[in-house]
């Protein structure tokens, strides 16, 4: 299986979960269930795709203090293969405040640096070594995007809540060869998906919550997959990274682009049952149960 490098995204997060999400009104709430876990779209990946037993490498930033530590621990005990540079400005935490629908506001506590001192040798030498590369939106890693062209691995890239126009996105855009982005912001999504095929991206994969997935392949064939209702909602932290994670487990074991949406929905679903970025139990054993119970 091809060994796959993560670049970016590792927080500390705070998760608050309330019965609905607060009106803009002076308050108060007297209680609210309360977690703290790592969190962002790097680790939630990197966690995934090592419980599905893929070779998997992680780089990001983190702060000389004890959430960075938090995040070094967290990880490693996930079997995750962590490389870090110092940040700083510290490590970057956000508070979550989640309904039971699932609906989110985040809130920025600390932010990470967008340029810092890298070990650009070290990072080099992990591009070299991976058979592809996922680049995950965060500010710092832009830097690295001519490194990353001049080995030419193949690119996936989570636009999340793509807004269209949105300048930020373009360099990842631009060097993406996998796509994968939420129609949070983007209803009339089609056209931006036929847009970025048309210009030579190899898959585009759109997902949109509760009302599922659409997918659009090189070959102009579109694929529709839905969520599977029995996974009972706990937190939806993490879900789209889990189904990003599943999907390419999935390409990663030479399946289908549909069967390979299908098990990006098994992973997303499991996620949604756990307080985790990735479902406790996750394992490719567990990954074949569940396909062949919902899709066999």
């Amino acid at each position: 299986m091809g060994k796959v490098l993560i670049i970016g995204g590792t927080t500390f997060d705070s998760i608050i979960h309330l019965d609905k999400l607060p009106e803009p009104v002076p308050q108060t709430i007297h209680y609210a269930a309360f977690t703290e876990t790592v969190g962002s779209t790097g680790a939630g990946k990197a966690l995934n795709l090592s419980k599905l037993n893929v070779p998997v490498t992680l780089h990001s930033i983190i702060g000389n203090d004890e959430y960075g530590s938090e995040i070094r621990k967290k990880l490693d005990e996930g079997g995750v293969d962590f490389v870090y540079d110092h940040d700083p400005r510290g490590t970057e935490r956000h508070i979550n405040l989640m309904s039971p629908q699932g609906e989110r506001i985040s809130i920025f506590v600390t932010q990470s640096s967008s340029e810092l001192h890298l070990n650009l040798h070290r990072i080099e030498q992990l591009i070299k070594e991976a058979d592809l590369v996922v680049l995950n939106i965060i500010e710092y890693t832009k830097q690295l995007i001519p490194m990353i062209k001049k080995y030419n691995k193949p690119v996936w890239t989570d636009l999340h809540d793509y807004n269209p126009g949105n300048l930020y996105h373009e360099d990842f855009i631009e060097i993406a060869d996998y796509i994968f982005v939420s129609s949070d912001n983007m209803p009339d999504y089609k056209p931006m998906m036929e847009k970025w095929i048309s210009i030579g991206k190899h898959l585009v994969v759109c997902t949109h919550g509760k009302n599922g997935t659409t997918a659009l392949t090189s070959d102009q064939e579109w694929l529709e997959s839905s969520i599977i209702n029995e996974y009972v909602y706990k937190d939806g932290n993490g879900a789209g990274d889990s189904f990003f994670s599943g999907f390419l487990f999935g390409f990663l074991k030479g399946k289908s682009t549909e069967e390979s949406l299908k098990l990006g929905t098994i992973c997303a679903g499991l996620c949604i049952t756990s307080k985790e970025v990735a479902y406790e139990e996750l394992n490719p054993h567990l990954l074949d149960e569940e396909y062949e119970k919902y899709f066999g």
